[in-house]
């Protein structure tokens, strides 16, 4: 089993906790409390991810990272969409330039 299974994992949690009891599920409250709830708190996690990059400490760097990354997971499902749509727009920009992907953009 690969690492990168545990997004696949991650989005099938998430999607369960949609119909959970926001009492007893942190994904479920957030989610009860709409998608602009979800994307304050991922924003909040992202910037936390920020400043343990810049003050280069690896490991909470990649704890506050996989704070983000799940809190991403997490926005994406308020909106319907998940860690897999993701990874399909990633692989469908793969092997071009970042600059002519950029220009391409509607």
């Amino acid at each position: 089993m690969s690492d990168y299974d545990a997004f696949q994992r991650l989005d099938a949690t998430i999607a369960s906790r949609k119909s959970a009891d926001p009492e007893t599920s942190w994904t479920a409250k957030l989610l009860a409390k709409g998608p602009e709830k979800c994307a304050e708190k991922f924003g909040e996690e992202a910037v936390e991810a920020i400043i343990e990059a810049v003050k280069g400490d690896r490991a909470k760097l990649t704890s506050e990272a996989a704070d983000a990354v799940f809190h991403l997971a997490v926005m994406l499902a308020a909106r319907d969409l998940s860690l897999a749509d993701v990874a399909e727009e990633l692989a469908r920009r793969e092997g071009q330039s970042g600059i002519a992907e950029k220009a391409g953009r509607r």
